[in-house]
């Protein structure tokens, strides 16, 4: 199984990351396929102080077996002499864009079993293709995917499931519909179900404080949350709610009641996984056959330098379940793997997508003897 691991934002740690991960025997175990300019990537190497050695291969040897060993796919997309360290640039997200939809190209052709990336920068990215939101949308068009993106936060400990994710605060309250809840809580238990926690526990977080006490402070977990948490109930879901949101993780953790809790937004959820778990923590897209693994918010540009200790972590979580893409159930094209500690598993899950991002030619070849589409033609 190869993993493509794309370099992040130029400007970022993305490149000395990845150059710790190529450099390090314990996280390099000769299944890489770096995807980058080789540049940036010894940029990297010299930024962080190791040594690397990798044969470069051109999009154009893809059409062919790959070489033993770990490679360096080198795009030639970003001269690091264009992108300032430590700023926001078109160069540096039009490659950072480039990078990702070629690794999840690999995983879509069946080159690579897992696609993973070093930090990226949104803003950049934004600068480079206006319509950019986050990696779930663009996930989405790259593989023509068939449903909406989801995300699921997952520890030892809890999962996370979200109502909304990356929208303005002022929105959420206006987004959040009773189908939409009902339809995230259907998700969620059938995802958990496929990932090997059966009839999981979940938790509903309130959106008002207190849960709005009796309308007092808003009427939305009253009129809009309960009636969804009571057509989940009706279709056999385990579900309890709304749950004032200052104890529900409370609840989960240390009174070990839920398997699994869903926030109404993006940081009702990630404040609290986070600080239980921010070692561990990340994502991953579970809408191809293969994990796609994210390092879990390390984007920030002031964190220049040799980049965090987790490079090793971040590949090896990576190879840990290549075959959780595969558990989904067809429908909701999900996944899910065989839980670790308790009733729930790390790493995070998205399910879903759609969209299409370009009507590029594909040849078709063959590799380890299996059937693959490479898209020849990637430009982002």
């Amino acid at each position: 199984m190869r993993v493509a691991l794309a370099i992040g934002d130029a400007a970022g740690i993305g490149p000395e990351l990845a150059a710790k991960i190529v450099a390090d025997a314990q996280a390099n175990l000769g299944d890489l396929i770096v995807i980058g300019d080789a540049r940036l990537l010894a940029k990297g190497a010299q930024v962080a102080g190791v040594k690397i050695d990798l044969p470069v291969i051109s999009t154009a040897d893809l059409a062919r077996p790959l070489p033993a060993g770990s490679v360096l796919l080198d795009l030639r997309n970003c001269d690091p002499a264009s992108v300032p360290p430590g700023k926001s640039s078109e160069a540096g997200g039009r490659a950072s864009l480039q990078n990702f939809a070629t690794a999840l190209l690999l995983g879509k052709a069946g080159i690579a079993g897992v696609c993973a990336f070093t930090p990226f920068n949104k803003h950049s990215m934004r600068l480079a293709r206006a319509s950019y939101v986050d990696e779930i949308g663009f996930v989405d068009a790259v593989i023509e995917a068939e449903q909406s993106g989801r995300e699921f936060n997952v520890l030892d400990e809890v999962w996370n499931a979200r109502v909304t994710s990356h929208i303005p605060l002022r929105k959420v309250a206006a987004t959040i519909t009773t189908e939409r809840v009902a339809n995230s809580l259907k998700l969620t238990s059938d995802v958990m179900t496929a990932a090997g926690i059966p009839n999981p526990r979940i938790g509903v977080a309130a959106l008002n404080p207190h849960a709005g006490d009796g309308g007092n402070f808003g009427h939305e977990d009253d009129e809009v949350i309960a009636p969804a948490i009571d057509i989940a109930k009706s279709q056999g879901i385990n579900v309890t709610g709304p749950v004032p949101s200052d104890t529900v993780f409370v609840r989960a953790i240390k009174g070990g009641e839920f398997d699994a809790v869903m926030t109404m937004y993006h940081d009702q959820g990630q404040i609290a996984m986070k600080l239980i778990g921010f070692d561990r923590g990340g994502d991953a897209d579970r809408r191809l056959p293969l994990p796609d693994r994210d390092p879990g918010a390390w984007h920030r540009l002031r964190h220049r330098g040799p980049g965090p200790r987790r490079h090793r972590r971040h590949v090896q979580r990576h190879r840990s379940r290549p075959q959780a893409g595969r558990a989904a159930a067809p429908s909701a094209r999900h996944g899910g793997g065989p839980p670790a500690r308790g009733r729930g598993h790390r790493g995070a899950h998205r399910a879903g997508g759609s969209g299409r991002l370009s009507d590029a030619p594909t040849n078709r070849t063959k590799h380890s003897g299996r059937r693959h589409t490479w898209n020849s033609s990637i430009s982002h």
